[in-house]
């Protein structure tokens, strides 16, 4: 009936077309109580859409959570290996994990000098050792005369003693250039046996230690702890 032939204010219209409070359609009401009839419907219609739209963004909200967890999870890798190492030995780190990598096919692996930056040093150690199958140290003359490797050390041998999945995890290793010597290696250290670059057996020790059905394991205890936290986040 009419409204398209009234002239009350389109915007008006356009707001109080969807309700039972509309435009009077007798022409003897006052135009105050149009306006009020509408702000009326207008209020109504608001309270309606706030209170039905609540619970969809509380949804959404959750879902948004759990998706970029989701994401988070995705983009991290549970690794092969972390050397642990001197500030000074940054290079000679690099220079194992290309060997290990390239040469046995011993992949993905980092170095600690690679984790993020911006982050306290045991947050990146803690996601260092229980991120990677195995914990190689790099023993150098250098590695004894850091404070923070020794520490690095006896964390890595503390975790593989208190979770057995983490066993013989730990992996002491003196490089070609300018390697720790047996007799000032620390004494927990030599209850391991170490990986000696320099010796003709080094190769068939990569080859013993670093298997593929252990790094598996270790990878599916991982995620397993992975998901059991992050459901225990979302709820």
């Amino acid at each position: 009936m009419g409204i398209g032939k009234s002239k009350t204010d389109p915007c008006l219209l356009s707001l109080s077309w969807g309700k039972s409070h509309s435009v009077a359609t007798s022409q003897g009401h006052h135009k105050s109580d149009s306006k009020k009839s509408e702000e009326i419907s207008l209020h109504d219609d608001a309270a309606h859409s706030n209170t039905s739209e609540m619970p969809t963004e509380g949804q959404e909200g959750a879902q948004g959570v759990e998706e970029m967890l989701e994401e988070e999870a995705e983009e991290e890798m549970f690794l092969k290996f972390v050397i642990l190492h001197a500030e000074e030995d940054t290079d000679e780190a690099l220079r194992v994990q290309n060997l290990l990598e390239n040469d046995f096919g011993i992949k993905p692996g980092i170095i600690f000098a690679e984790m993020p930056c911006g982050r306290q040093h045991l947050q990146n150690l803690d996601d260092a050792v229980n991120g990677s199958a195995w914990t190689i140290l790099l023993l150098t003359e250098n590695f004894l005369r850091d404070t923070w490797c020794k520490f690095q050390f006896y964390t890595s041998l503390m975790n593989s003693v208190n979770r057995q999945h983490k066993y013989n995890s730990v992996i002491p290793l003196r490089p070609l250039n300018n390697p720790l010597p047996r007799e000032r290696t620390p004494f927990a250290l030599r209850t391991i046996n170490a990986l000696e670059e320099e010796s003709r057996g080094f190769p068939t020790q990569v080859e013993r230690i670093f298997q593929d059905s252990v790094y598996r394991i270790q990878q599916a205890i991982w995620k397993e702890t992975r998901n059991t936290v992050q459901r225990q986040f979302i709820a």
